[in-house]
């Protein structure tokens, strides 16, 4: 069995973009022009800022070059419109963040892109230095939030390729009220033990796609939240983490929901979750409908299919409340590996607004240790076809 998709959600605008940057001759600004220095050791901030100025101020295709070494840089805001929309900025070396963590402190982003449009991000390493920052969070001090390493807000025609994001403060690299983004080849390395530092998080955005990309960290490897629409995710590999997250949806009443989500040619290596659903135990009006996930490996995964919509960290503002976020047509196709616990499939959805839709298709977990491996629902309703184990629970 098999469900009709739409395409990648890539226009054909972007590719125009994207065509004519490679072949438009640009004006070039190095940062060490600007007075950057490669040492890891001088504030280059100002540097970058004045580099940008100027490529945003242009009035024909610009080019932002990093050449190899190091530039410690804090926090900066790349911000738009600009008087062109083919900006490239291509890293070679490494953008290092402050070590000291209270100097980005509650700033929320270290690297942020606002309101630009046709901008193509190549190469380089973002060094945030987050591991001190993690240890504090961990000892229960006082500390600061921290920052998202590197941040696309309200901004339309994105290409990010090659990328390597190293020990975020907070989450590597968050899409958020944006339109028509590529990310390919992207890296993400941070410890398991590192809080919310999700690899790529998207939301209130339209058109996103991720190609070829690994990501191994302490929180999610993608982490989908509300008003993410027409996403297609492929050929990832995940691990450590707490795999591709759907959520959580339905903290607040009024969200918007989450539509057209295709996920396939995932591998997950000893993570906390495959494929989850979560959405939050009380009243919302959002919704996730139209999801496939196709073609997946579980290996060692501690909860490979999950939807949960009883989601209440530290039994806050939800207890005995029902979620008001409907789940409805979701499709697990191709999925086979190991499950590291005894219950493989688990469908924990609402009694006032049950998961309806549901499409298990060739699904074969078994647990790691003794290869008997169990699913559990509870007001889920669905149908399965072709081979299916663990055997459904589907009503």
């Amino acid at each position: 069995m098999s469900r009709r998709q739409k395409s990648k959600p890539m226009s054909p605008f972007i590719l125009v973009v994207f065509f004519f940057l490679s072949l438009a001759s640009s004006l070039e600004y190095n940062v060490l022009n600007y007075g950057a220095n490669a040492d890891g050791k001088t504030d280059s901030t100002k540097a970058f800022i004045a580099a940008w100025t100027q490529a945003c101020a242009s009035n024909i295709s610009a080019a932002i070059k990093v050449p190899s070494g190091r530039f410690l840089v804090s926090k900066i805001e790349f911000k738009g419109p600009c008087n062109n929309t083919a900006i490239s900025v291509s890293v070679e070396g490494t953008l290092v963040a402050p070590s000291d963590y209270w100097v980005l402190g509650d700033a929320g982003y270290w690297l942020i892109f606002q309101y630009v449009d046709g901008i193509t991000l190549s190469g380089g390493v973002l060094d945030a230095q987050g591991s001190s920052l993690w240890s504090c969070k961990s000892s229960s001090k006082n500390c600061p939030s921290g920052a998202t390493s590197l941040t696309f807000s309200n901004s339309n025609n994105i290409l990010i390729n090659g990328l390597t994001s190293l020990d975020s403060q907070m989450f590597n690299i968050d899409i958020n009220g944006c339109h028509n983004v590529k990310l390919q080849g992207v890296q993400v390395s941070s410890s398991v033990h590192s809080p919310n530092t999700d690899g790529i998080h998207i939301q209130l955005s339209n058109n996103v796609s991720i190609f070829n990309s690994t990501i191994g960290t302490g929180d999610d490897c993608i982490s989908i939240g509300p008003g993410a629409t027409n996403l297609w995710i492929q050929d990832i590999f995940c691990g450590p983490g707490h795999g591709i997250s759907i959520g959580s949806l339905g903290k607040d009443f009024e969200e918007a929901g989450v539509e057209n989500v295709t996920v396939k040619t995932v591998r997950f290596n000893s993570t906390q979750n495959g494929v989850r659903i979560k959405s939050w135990g009380r009243p919302s009006n959002g919704f996730a409908t139209s999801i496939l996930f196709q073609n997946i490996t579980m290996v060692d995964v501690q909860n490979p299919i999950v939807i949960d919509q009883n989601y209440c960290p530290h039994s806050i503002n939800c207890p005995g409340q029902d979620s008001g976020v409907k789940i409805s047509d979701i499709t697990y196709q191709d999925i086979h590996g190991t499950s590291a616990t005894e219950v493989a499939v688990k469908f924990d959805c609402s009694e006032n607004n049950p998961c309806t839709g549901i499409v298990i298709d060739n699904v074969k977990l078994s647990e790691k240790s003794n290869g008997a491996a169990d699913s559990c629902c509870k007001n889920a309703y669905g149908m399965t076809s072709g081979y299916v184990q663990p055997s459904s629970c589907l009503l």
